[in-house]
């Protein structure tokens, strides 16, 4: 059988625990008089070492705590500090974990002179690979064997790759402009059928275009194909507004009038009523 190892307890260095008062001392010289509250224990960190700890009354530190480290020689009395450190308890109020940018960046973050390079390994992207063609010329394809329909006029290093367009077509499904909308249940019909859809090439196209209604609400903007609106290119005029009400004429009352050179009041009215 192996040997046990015992691990021998520490013990509280007396003289370093009754040190309350000059751990006090170098709390208050570190943080002020008034920001050290009452001595919460001590806690054993070897031999002749002890941390005294005090509550912290400084504003915005909530359950933290000033912690004095005093330790002595062997064979001295002497207890000398040594270091001041404002740590959290456990139930200290602390900052959320910290995030990386990349990480906290959302849509919209990205302002007027901003910078966002996108890192080398992005899996969103892929390379261009330019191959010869049997025609001598040569074609270009995205590094996962899509073919591009031609050389861009600005070559490009890398392309959309299959992650990429699997991930930009879900959010675009799943968005404001996909069919899971208020507005496309209401809609008299769907985007595919509409005169002002303008079709994505490439594989996103099967599945989006842009709208080109200067009067839709989605004008200029990514809508699946079965997303829809209310200024579909074949909407029938449905309620649309209320028609005027044609005039009511009275053909049976009159009004009295003044007439040039004749007043109402002198003029002098016969009845009808010849019974």
């Amino acid at each position: 059988m192996s040997p046990v190892t015992r691990v021998r307890a520490r013990e509280a260095d007396e003289i370093c625990v009754q040190a309350t008062d000059l751990a006090r001392a170098a709390a208050a010289e570190m943080a002020g008089q008034d920001q050290v509250g009452v001595h919460l224990g001590t806690e054993v960190d070897g031999d002749r070492l002890v941390t005294h700890l005090f509550e912290c009354l400084q504003p915005g530190y909530l359950g933290w705590r000033w912690a004095v480290t005093v330790a002595r020689a062997s064979r001295s009395k002497l207890v000398t500090v040594s270091e001041v450190v404002l740590l959290p308890g456990p139930d200290a109020l602390l900052a959320p974990e910290w995030v990386p940018w990349r990480d906290r960046l959302l849509p919209g973050d990205l302002g007027v002179g901003d910078l966002l390079p996108a890192r080398a390994d992005d899996e969103r992207l892929v390379p261009v690979v330019a191959s010869e063609g049997s025609d001598g010329l040569q074609d270009w394809q995205s590094g996962d064997g899509v073919d591009l329909a031609q050389q861009p006029e600005t070559a490009q290093a890398r392309v959309l790759s299959a992650i990429g367009r699997d991930d930009t077509a879900e959010r675009w499904y799943l968005g404001d402009h996909g069919p899971h909308t208020p507005l496309t249940r209401s809609a008299p019909a769907q985007c595919a059928s509409c005169g002002f859809l303008v079709r994505l090439a490439g594989p996103l196209g099967g599945v989006f275009g842009v709208c080109a209604n200067a009067y839709a609400p989605e004008d200029g903007r990514v809508v699946s194909a079965d997303h829809g609106c209310g200024a579909h290119s074949e909407a029938t005029g449905g309620h649309g507004a209320e028609p005027a009400m044609p005039p009511i004429i009275d053909e049976l009352g009159y009004d009295l009038v003044d007439q040039p050179g004749v007043s109402m009041a002198e003029t002098v009215f016969e009845s009808l009523d010849h019974g």
